[in-house]
C-alpha cells in the first residue's frame, strides 16, 4: 500500500519532512540494521506490504537492513490442520520430531518466501534462507530450568528439538550484503551433528545483530515497547535499568526473553536495541528516520 505523501501534505511540507529525515539517513549509511519481524506483528497484507515497503527504502537509502522472522502463529495452524498435537511444558512448546520437521516446513518454507514475495513487489531484491545455510548459526540444545514451586528444587525442562544459537559466521550474509541483496533469515538451525532445532526468532536474531555489529536491532511486536506499572510508555532504558524493572515484576512474562535478548545484543557490540510495534503503520522508518521514534530504545 503506497502512501502518497501529495494527497495529505503541501509540497513544502513534503520537502520538511524529506530535510528532517536526512540526518537520520547520513547517520545509518552503509550501517547494518537487523530487523525481528516477529509472527505476531505480521498481521495483514496491508501491515505486510508496509513493513516491506520500509525494509525496501532502508536498503536504497544506503542502510543494509537484514530481516530475521518468527512465525508461531503460523506453525500452530499448521500442526492444527496436520492433525499433530502439541505437549507444553510450563508454557512452553515441545519440540519433537514431527514437530520440528513442520517448524522447517513452515519458517523455512512458506512463510520465509511470503516475505521475500513482499519485498520483491515492493521493487527489493531479497533472498531467503534459514540458519542451516552456509552453516551460518550452529545451535545446540537449549537447556530450560524451572524452580517447582512445592519442593523449590530446580529442575531441567526438556523441550526436545528447542536450540539455542553456538556459533554465528557471517561468510554468507557479507556476500549478501555486499552484493545489495536483502537477507531474509528463518531461525531454522542445525547442530555440529545435524540435528535440526527450532531457535527462538528474537535470540537468532540477537545472534545475528551481534555478529554483524550491528547499528540498531529492531524487535518488531505487538505491543508499544515496554511498558511501566501504569501501562505508560518507557521510551528510554539501560540495561540496568531493564534488570531493575525485571526484579521489581514491571517487566514479566514474555517480555522478560525479549528483554534478555536485548542485552545479550548489546553485550555482543549492537549499539542500540528498540522494541516497538510492529503493527503501526511504518514502524520502522518512524523510529529510523524521525526524529520522534517508537517503542522502547534500550541501551547500555
Amino acid at each position: 500500500m503506497m502512501i502518497n505523501p501529495a494527497a495529505h501534505m503541501t509540497p513544502s511540507q513534503s520537502a520538511e519532512l524529506l530535510v528532517q529525515a536526512l540526518p537520520h539517513m547520513q547517520r545509518y549509511d552503509q550501517e547494518v540494521i537487523v530487523i525481528k519481524y516477529g509472527g505476531n506483528a505480521m498481521g495483514d497484507a496491508a501491515t505486510a506490504e508496509d513493513f516491506a515497503e520500509d525494509v525496501v527504502l532502508l536498503e536504497q537509502s544506503g542502510l543494509k537492513p537484514v530481516v530475521c522472522h518468527g512465525g508461531g502463529p503460523q506453525i500452530a495452524r499448521m500442526l492444527d490442520k496436520l492433525g499433530i498435537k502439541s505437549e507444553f511444558k510450563q508454557g512452553l512448546r515441545v519440540t519433537d520430531a514431527a514437530t520440528v520437521d513442520v517448524v522447517e516446513m513452515v519458517l523455512a518454507g512458506s512463510v520465509n518466501k511470503e516475505i521475500v514475495g513482499y519485498i520483491s513487489r515492493e521493487g527489493g531484491k531479497a533472498i531467503g534462507l534459514c540458519g542451516k545455510d552456509g552453516n551460518m548459526v550452529v545451535a545446540r540444545k537449549a537447556s530450560r530450568t524451572i524452580v517447582d514451586p512445592d519442593s523449590k528444587i530446580e529442575q531441567v525442562l526438556d523441550l526436545g528439538f528447542v536450540g539455542e544459537p553456538e556459533t554465528v559466521d557471517t561468510t554468507v550474509l557479507d556476500a549478501i550484503l555486499k552484493a545489495e541483496l536483502i537477507p531474509v533469515l528463518a531461525p531454522v538451525c542445525a547442530a555440529a551433528d545435524g540435528q535440526t532445532y527450532n531457535v527462538n526468532a528474537d535470540t537468532f536474531a540477537g545472534a545475528i545483530a551481534g555478529a554483524l555489529n550491528a547499528k540498531r536491532l529492531l524487535l518488531l511486536t505487538d505491543v508499544p515497547g515496554v511498558l511501566d506499572k501504569d501501562k505508560n510508555l518507557i521510551p528510554e532504558l539501560t540495561v540496568e535499568q531493564c534488570r531493575h524493572l525485571i526484579a521489581d515484576g514491571t517487566i514479566s512474562g514474555g517480555m522478560i526473553p525479549k528483554i534478555e535478548t536485548c542485552i545479550y545484543a548489546l553485550e555482543k557490540g549492537v549499539e542500540a536495541v528498540v522494541i516497538l510495534d510492529g503493527k503501526v503503520p511504518h514502524a520502522v522508518l518512524i523510529e529510523l528516520f524521525t526524529d520522534t521514534g517508537s517503542g522502547t530504545i534500550i541501551r547500555k
